[in-house]
């Protein structure tokens, strides 16, 4: 009996080849997109999962907030000082290790590196069960002149895994350091949040000075793993009033103000790291997890206008099989034995489709997995197989396309059809589920059209908007404040000023997409509670060299001793508390004004403040306001611009940047790379333009962006296949009709203006329901930048006229030939 219906199958799609290929074609691409997608999401969903008992470990981060703009700013960074602390108030915690990166300059055959060496607490292995080929994790790191590194990272350094006892020299603050491999683990894979190279026991006695105790300073990450059965939920709820009582308090304008006032901490388990809110991670891999949620959205769209083809045209052509229904019926076919076989039919269409998908996503694959920079694999069998999830997809995909058609066809009493001698039969109500679905089908069309055209106008926008700053010939130069380069600052600074093409050079702490945060605590007159400004230290040059606008007053000087505040490179008491009764100036931005609360820039202008700006013990220093600069965007434009006092500390000043006007600015970057090896060749010098790190933060958007504009136009293609095979069936369907308005007059236009006319419709109701929608959508992505664009009517109309050109261009191509038949062939067609 299967094999009836099979032949009887196949025997129905060679006899109707132009139904054949559009339906397979349409259903592959939507199948495919659905896999592709599929497979996208399934990779961020399996972050951190590979790491044994990963949902009993926990980061602890870090949330805070500005009670004066309400801006809240979760991040996975936690001060050192607050795991001791929670690991002795909280039984239920078993086991804690910090972690910190380091960026040592380490030479490797005879050329200086800058790699990344994370510094882990002792029980960091015992929380994170990682495989080792050489060594063990029981005894990876005895203590702080021991390393271990990846597999990666011993082929690089050494051209073998097997490098137990080998030396790793490291350039550190002290002067040079000497570590010993005693454990080589395996790669982590690309899905996990922390893609560490190489490891040492973090030494707390090589911290900066205070770190140990201080709850403000954010330089690294805290893991927990917890006692089994321990509610997180509980001990989240209370993590509030224990950092009111264990977090450190300090003199701030004659109060106390807790080290933690504006900051509050929660535990994320390990595989939620990856898609939660706090960004700012080991290894930067962060994704949102609305763009998740969005791709399994549109994995859906897409597969739903696939099935809403193969349900139309399935519909349409079982209305062309009246007589064939009649006739089985009449040789004693039961209803259930004909919905059996269209059933099977459909789901024969369906196997094939898959089969054809499945080639696709394998040719796809390579391309995809080298523009998203991910690790996509497409696996038939095991756990993360897609072989079972493809046969139960193309099974209610079968199904589901052909059960309308199944039940309609076999309602059909043969005595009528015969009687009637019809080859062709049209079931009251069909054509408007069709009309229906053609405008569901065209409504994701035009949504995602209307999408797709945001996000490009947004991105667009964020790479041409006004930085507040002159972005462009702007190179930034690393390394700055390492022991090497220090004793030769101002040779470097003076050499690459001179160097051809140059005009201006300054030192900062804050520049383009730069990954450090300060804050400062700032008393004002007559105001009880502080105000957290951002804080960053800035060369007498700076606002010259970025090309800002000073809006009042004046720059930072060299000439003026209060223009510079530089205390000492470690702590120093004396020093400190000269400050502290000289004072200091500094310069503000615009929004720093508004948040001070003064009426212009104008009026800020000589106004003075008292910063945190030394140890608490030693007080506050009185900051006078002599200079108010526009505001500047050096991060993504998800963030609100920062509120920022700038002042002149010359032991903070981590990066050089260049002002560059040159016709090539790239030999001009080649001629200052020549000038620093040459005065510190054990350096690496690491610098890029400003316009590069700039776009660094908005490639994430633009990739999803462009992925995204793939699938839309997958589904216009979708789309325009199966309203092009509707209207070869519709016309076949009316093909007596078409010829007797020929004969009575009607002319060639006029017949494709009715065919045309009769499928455009729904694209216009399409419009009505896929507008306010689309509109809904992009209003809540827009609301995630700070800076974005209007959102216009543009869109919405662009996307409308396109898809009724598109729906009216594959319509009347073929109503055209139809129309120009002859009408006498027409007539005589039975």
């Amino acid at each position: 009996m299967w094999r009836n219906y099979l032949t009887v199958g196949l025997r129905a799609l060679l006899k109707n080849r132009t139904y054949a290929f559009i339906n397979i074609l349409g259903l592959a691409i939507g199948l495919a997109a659905c896999l592709l997608i599929s497979l996208f999401v399934r990779e961020h969903l399996s972050f951190d999962r590979f790491v044994p008992n990963a949902d009993n470990i926990y980061q602890v981060q870090a949330v805070t907030s500005d009670a004066q703009t309400g801006a809240v700013d979760p991040i996975q960074m936690s001060p050192y000082a607050v795991g001791p602390a929670l690991k002795k108030d909280f039984p239920q915690i078993a086991r804690l290790a910090y972690m910190t990166n380091w960026q040592p300059v380490i030479m490797d055959k005879g050329e200086p590196r800058q790699l990344t060496i994370t510094q882990v607490g002792a029980d960091f292995f015992k929380i994170f069960d990682l495989p080792f080929v050489r060594g063990s994790a029981a005894t990876a790191l005895p203590d702080t002149n021991s390393i271990v590194v990846s597999q990666k990272t011993a082929l690089s350094l050494f051209g073998s895994e097997d490098a137990i006892g080998r030396t790793v020299t490291a350039q550190a603050r002290e002067g040079k350091r000497d570590f010993r491999v005693t454990g080589v683990y395996k790669n982590l894979p690309r899905n996990s949040h922390n893609r560490m190279g190489m490891a040492v026991l973090a030494d707390p006695a090589r911290f900066p000075p205070g770190q140990e105790n201080n709850w403000g300073q954010y330089s690294g990450y805290n893991y927990l793993a917890l006692q089994p059965g321990t509610d997180v939920a509980a001990l989240n709820a209370q993590l509030d009033a224990w950092k009111e009582r264990a977090a450190p308090k300090d003199m701030v304008g004659g109060q106390l103000i807790s080290q933690t006032a504006d900051t509050s901490f929660k535990l994320v388990a390990l595989p939620d790291i990856h898609l939660g809110t706090g960004k700012s991670g080991p290894s930067a891999n962060e994704e949102d997890a609305g763009t998740i949620v969005t791709f399994a959205i549109l994995a859906a769209l897409i597969l739903v206008m696939a099935c809403v083809n193969f349900t139309n045209l399935a519909t349409a052509r079982a209305s062309q099989r009246a007589r064939e229904v009649a006739l089985r019926k009449v040789l004693g076919a039961s209803r259930g034995q004909l919905i059996a076989q269209f059933l099977a039919e459909s789901v024969l269409v369906s196997a094939i489709a898959m089969l054809v998908a499945l080639a696709i996503v394998e040719l796809s694959l390579p391309w995809l997995r080298t523009y998203l920079n991910m690790e996509l694999a497409l696996q038939y069998f095991g756990g993360g197989g897609v072989l079972l999830p493809a046969l139960v997809l193309l099974l209610a995909v079968g199904l589901a396309g052909g059960l309308y058609p199944a039940f309609y066809l076999t309602r059909f009493q043969p005595a009528r059809v015969l009687k009637a001698n019809k080859s062709a039969a049209e079931a009251e109500g069909s054509g408007v589920l069709r009309n229906g679905l053609v405008v569901v089908q065209f409504a994701i069309s035009i949504g995602l059209i209307i999408c797709t055209a945001i996000v490009y106008s947004q991105t667009a926008f964020l790479r041409s908007a006004d930085p507040g700053f002159k972005r462009s010939g702007l190179i930034q130069v690393e390394n700055m404040s390492r022991t090497a380069v220090r004793p030769s600052i101002d040779t470097i600074e003076q050499q690459v000023l001179r160097t051809p093409g140059v005009k201006h050079v300054a030192r900062t702490s804050i520049a383009v997409a730069t990954d450090n945060r300060m804050n400062q605590s700032v008393m004002l007159p007559g105001k009880p509670t502080p105000l957290t400004l951002g804080s960053y230290s800035v060369g007498f040059d700076y606002p010259e060299t970025m090309g800002m606008k000073l809006l009042a007053g004046r720059t930072l000087q060299r000439d003026r001793a209060m223009d510079d505040a530089t205390v000492a490179d470690v702590p120093d008491d004396a020093k400190e508390k000269a400050l502290v009764a000289r004072g200091m100036n500094v310069m503000v931005n615009e929004s720093s004004v508004r948040q001070m609360g003064f009426a212009s820039p104008q009026a800020a202008v000589g106004k003075q403040i008292r910063m945190s700006f030394v140890d608490p013990k030693n007080g506050t220093v009185p900051a006078t306001i002599v200079g108010v600069l526009g505001d500047t965007r050096f991060r993504s434009a998800r963030e609100q611009v920062e509120d920022m006092i700038m002042y002149h500390d010359e032991y903070n000043l981590p990066w050089l940047v260049v002002r560059v006007e040159d016709p090539d600015p790239a030999a001009v970057m080649a001629r200052i790379g020549a000038v620093w090896k040459r005065i510190v060749p054990t350096v690496p010098f690491d610098a890029e333009f400003s316009d590069d790190k700039a776009a660094d933060l908005y490639r994430s958007d633009v990739a999803t962006g462009q992925v995204f504009a793939g699938f839309a136009i997958l589904s216009v293609i979708i789309g325009c296949l199966g309203l092009f095979g509707l209207a070869a069936f519709t016309a076949e369907r009316r093909t007596k009709e078409i010829g007797i308005r020929k004969v009575l007059g009607a002319g060639t236009r006029d017949i494709v203006r009715l065919l045309v006319w009769q499928f455009t419709r729904p694209v216009v109701v399409a419009n009505l329901i896929a507008w306010p929608v689309a509109w809904w959508m992009m209003r809540g992505w827009l609301n995630g930048f700070d800076d974005r664009i209007a959102l216009g009517p543009l869109p919405f109309l662009a996307a409308g006229g396109l898809a009724l050109v598109i729906a009216t261009t594959t319509i009347a191509s073929h109503a055209w030939r139809v129309a120009r038949e002859n009408p006498i062939r027409a007539l005589r067609y039975e």
